[in-house]
């Protein structure tokens, strides 16, 4: 865990931020929506439960390098950022460093402040049709309420045409040596080197994540199945642990934990990797959702932190 003093964590001309006395959240807006800190305040320290982002990272507008960031208006990898919706040929814009156009608008573009209360912030991001031939509108809620904080993310399709749909976030964790994970599921996804799905299988038996499993033992990216919606952080040394809570439609669970590195991820999300590549496949629950014209779909995940007395 990160620990600074608070006079080392000056406030920052992007960020705007909320607090309800017990928690402090900081949110860039100008960085794909994301927020940068999730902390409490202990004794003159911070206790953080989101990594923080760098002053550095926060001047360059990264969301990458954020403690969290919104999925919209889809998660995770689309292969070769191509699809059929409808009868109809959908091909994104990809590169060398993203060919598969990973986790869709939101990231990538500003999002607008349109309330800014002591406990809450909204924000808002529009979409115009373009290689993705649908207009539609995010919203963000971010809130705190007894150092708890509450996500929750909506889509509503403005288009004339029904529009394919998934969400979710992209939390990033402070990784230790002692770090536990434990997640109640039923099933995973098998990765190709291009970290696209390709077969349905059970989780490994040694780092189940219903049992539970030490972040430094384990080198997941994977789309998880059958979770129950909840999951729980621990960091032992430090007497700390974090529950996460979603809502449907977020019933997958990414984990994605790089070898050596401060970080893991923990990704509550509504749809598998390269889910609109296999929404013809009745036999595979994809988690793709479709909404009508005017249509809203929003999805809650609250983040319940305590510490050992």
């Amino acid at each position: 865990m990160t620990e600074n003093s608070f006079v080392a964590v000056p406030p920052h001309t992007e960020l705007v931020s909320i607090s309800d006395g017990i928690a402090t959240v900081e949110v860039a807006s100008a960085a794909g929506g994301a927020l940068a800190s999730y902390r409490w305040w202990r004794d003159g320290s911070a206790v953080d439960w989101l990594r923080p982002a760098e002053p550095t990272a926060i001047g360059r507008r990264d969301p990458g390098a954020m403690a969290c960031f919104p999925l919209v208006p889809y998660s995770n990898r689309i292969r070769n950022g191509r699809f059929d919706f409808a009868g109809r040929p959908i091909q994104l814009p990809t590169a060398s460093d993203d060919p598969h156009h990973e986790h869709g608008h939101g990231w990538r573009h500003p999002w607008t402040v349109v309330s800014h209360e002591a406990r809450m912030i909204v924000l808002r991001y529009r979409h115009a049709a373009d290689s993705w031939p649908w207009s539609y509108e995010a919203e963000q809620a971010i809130s705190l309420a007894d150092g708890r904080l509450c996500l929750t993310i909506a889509v509503r399709n403005l288009s004339d045409a029904p529009m394919p749909v998934g969400l979710g976030f992209h939390p990033y964790f402070p990784s230790t040596q002692w770090t536990h994970v434990q997640a109640r599921v039923s099933g995973m996804w098998e990765n190709d080197a291009e970290v696209l799905p390709i077969r349905h299988v059970p989780p490994p038996v040694g780092a189940h994540p219903s049992i539970g499993f030490d972040v430094s033992e384990v080198d997941f990216d994977t789309v998880f199945t059958g979770w129950t919606r909840r999951a729980r952080i621990t960091w032992p040394e430090h007497g700390r642990q974090l529950d996460i809570e979603a809502e449907a439609p977020m019933d997958f669970l990414v984990l994605y934990t790089p070898p050596g590195e401060p970080f893991f991820c923990a990704e509550p999300v509504s749809n598998i990797t390269d889910a609109f590549n296999r929404m013809g496949d009745k036999e595979i629950d994809t988690g793709c959702i479709v909404l009508a014209p005017g249509q809203k779909q929003s999805a809650s995940v609250r983040f319940i932190p305590s510490l050992a007395v």
